[in-house]
């Protein structure tokens, strides 16, 4: 009883992280920042989905299997589960991943009805992605309307890069407008690199490309301790080839796209972002589906080998932009548990100081790159919950310390 009474005294913050079929969650403690759950529903549309659950311990409790037909099914199973534990833990701030916030949202913020009529507005810079996200919030809103709300943005790791890497060779009208390289994945570079400072010292002064690849697959070229270029731009949808989106296209390609076959730009996002890619060519955005093919299925080895020749070009890239490289970190669900992609990427690029140590890397170990490499080559776990979680706290402890001194502030001018 006295345990539960304890429990019942302690705070914690929710994070949720919406993904394009998936929603993960976790609930960290506010103060020491230990991981208390994390769970995730999967195949979000698709006919049966599921959703795990598991503790601090790493004891999962048993997977249950349902239909979620949206994202609002997903955060209606979430509520209902955080209402039967919540002996276990009470719930003091939520904290959201946001891909975009475009031009003036960038840094963590608490969430007002001001910031979200403004999300609304830049739905078009990532139609696929905030739609969902800002039903996700106003779920979670409606029924803890007492909590704070905290909205994190990819692109903010990316807001320091020089100009000649965020803006493009058109007219000054349209950068006005917002149209920048905004950069994504910021959340996973940004916990990557924290976790590489506590790590290294100097790391600072390291030329670093962090390859997050997924699903959705990105890079980060790091200098001076930050975000100095990237390989997406405006949205999602640029820079890599990914599952089923199509990466960087020539100018022209699009405008054939449009030109030929009567499209509207609502019905060629769809393609460029749910039908392109990997999906394109060997049926299906799922690396790990497609390495199984593999060997006999002649569209699988082509995808394969356009994802990893692209990978190599994009790391050429970004190690000339950044004027030489010391480090390449691989994370993310490919970059983290794909011994043979890593390998192939980095295959032939001993010219660069690459040199993958092919017993390293199947035990995916830590450093991959053998002794004659000049360039360290790592696999690292990313966290983005943990990000946002940490966001989460700060903005809680700032919010309270500008209400102590507005409060004190007040008291004083009564006086």
């Amino acid at each position: 009883m006295e345990k539960e009474l304890h429990l019942i005294d302690e705070h914690f913050i929710l994070v949720l992280n919406s993904g394009s079929s998936s929603l993960k969650f976790a609930i960290y403690h506010q103060k020491t920042m230990h991981r208390q759950w994390s769970g995730v529903i999967r195949e979000i549309g698709k006919p049966m989905g599921s959703m795990s659950v598991t503790d601090s311990h790493k004891h999962s409790l048993p997977l249950k299997k349902e239909h979620y037909r949206n994202v609002e099914d997903a955060a209606n199973s979430i509520i209902l589960w955080l209402k039967e534990n919540k002996k276990h833990c009470v719930i003091s701030a939520v904290g959201y991943r946001l891909v975009q916030g475009g031009a003036d949202h960038r840094s963590p913020e608490i969430i007002t009805r001001n910031l979200l009529k403004d999300l609304n507005s830049l739905i078009f810079l990532a139609p696929n992605h905030l739609p969902d996200e800002l039903s996700l919030i106003n779920i979670f809103l409606l029924e803890f309307p007492n909590l704070k709300h905290i909205a994190c943005f990819d692109t903010n790791f990316h807001r320091d890069m020089p100009d000649k890497n965020k803006y493009y060779p058109l007219p000054a009208k349209y950068a006005d407008q917002g149209l920048m390289r905004y950069g994504f994945h910021g959340l996973s570079y940004e916990y990557i690199l924290q976790k590489l400072n506590q790590q290294h010292a100097f790391i600072d002064q390291k030329k670093i490309i962090i390859a997050h690849l997924g699903n959705g697959s990105s890079m980060s070229a790091i200098s001076s301790g930050k975000g100095f270029d990237t390989t997406m731009g405006i949205s999602p949808i640029g820079g890599l080839v990914m599952g089923t989106r199509c990466g960087d296209l020539d100018p022209g390609a699009i405008l054939f796209m449009l030109k030929q076959n009567d499209i509207t730009p609502e019905e060629l996002d769809v393609e460029l972002s749910h039908q392109s890619g990997l999906k394109a060519i060997a049926g299906t955005g799922d690396m790990q589906e497609i390495l199984n093919l593999s060997g006999d299925n002649q569209k699988a080895e082509a995808a394969i080998t356009l994802y990893c020749c692209q990978a190599k070009k994009f790391i050429a890239a970004l190690a000339a932009s950044l004027g030489g490289l010391d480090m390449l970190i691989f994370t993310g669900g490919i970059g983290e548990n794909s011994p043979e992609i890593r390998e192939r990427i980095c295959a032939d690029m001993d010219f660069m100081g690459l040199k993958v140590d092919r017993c390293l890397n199947l035990r995916t170990e830590k450093v991959i790159s053998c002794g004659s490499s000049r360039v360290c080559i790592r696999v690292m776990d990313t966290d983005e919950e943990c990000m946002i979680a940490m966001h989460s706290k700060n903005m809680i402890s700032a919010t309270e310390e500008n209400e102590i001194t507005f409060a004190l502030e007040a008291g004083s001018e009564k006086v």
